[in-house]
């Protein structure tokens, strides 16, 4: 009798576990308003592809001209992308450490300074908090005519230690990056 209403027991608390499913968050931007590309060029000796950057911007914030960010919104930083040129091409990218052409750096905190995929929280132009993104992809569906189409998926560890998602798309002209 014991064995069975262990046995019991055992499958009610095998059926009450379910399979692991990521948390969406919804609290950051689902679109961005405006972005910036950043060709590098072939920046490191080891690397025979391009590096180029993005930083795309949500609304409610704006630069000045010497780039300062004001106002209240989210920034999403990618700063390693290898392409096979020098440009985004389309096609679809995944983060890894392997610097090949369509991949990028995953995101990594290095002693309080962000790199590979992150993402700030600003708050009236002030640094709030910062997201880093470990892994994730990314969908470049368009580059014709100016008008970039990018789909991501991002993946990231939430405040309870839980893996979370994050997709967002943005559309439109990336802004000319003079400085």
């Amino acid at each position: 009798m014991k064995k069975i209403s262990f046995i019991l027991l055992l499958a009610l608390v095998m059926s009450a576990c379910q399979k692991y499913s990521p948390v969406v968050y919804l609290g950051f931007p689902r679109e961005y308003a405006f972005a910036f590309e950043k060709a590098y060029g072939h920046f490191y000796d080891s690397v025979p592809y391009g590096v180029v950057g993005l930083d795309l911007y949500s609304d409610g914030l704006s630069l000045d001209e010497n780039r300062h960010v004001s106002g209240t919104g989210y920034n999403l930083c990618l700063t390693d992308i290898f392409v096979p040129d020098s440009l985004l091409e389309t096609g679809s990218y995944r983060s890894d450490t392997s610097a090949q052409a369509f991949t990028f750096l995953p995101g990594r905190d290095y002693e309080g300074t962000p790199n590979g995929i992150y993402l700030l929280s600003i708050e009236e132009g002030q640094l709030k908090a910062i997201q880093v993104i470990d892994s994730g992809y990314i969908e470049v569906k368009d580059t014709t005519n100016a008008l970039i189409d990018l789909q991501f998926t991002l993946y990231y560890r939430n405040t309870y230690g839980s893996r979370a998602t994050y997709k967002t798309h943005f559309q439109g002209a990336f802004e000319p990056w003079q400085k």
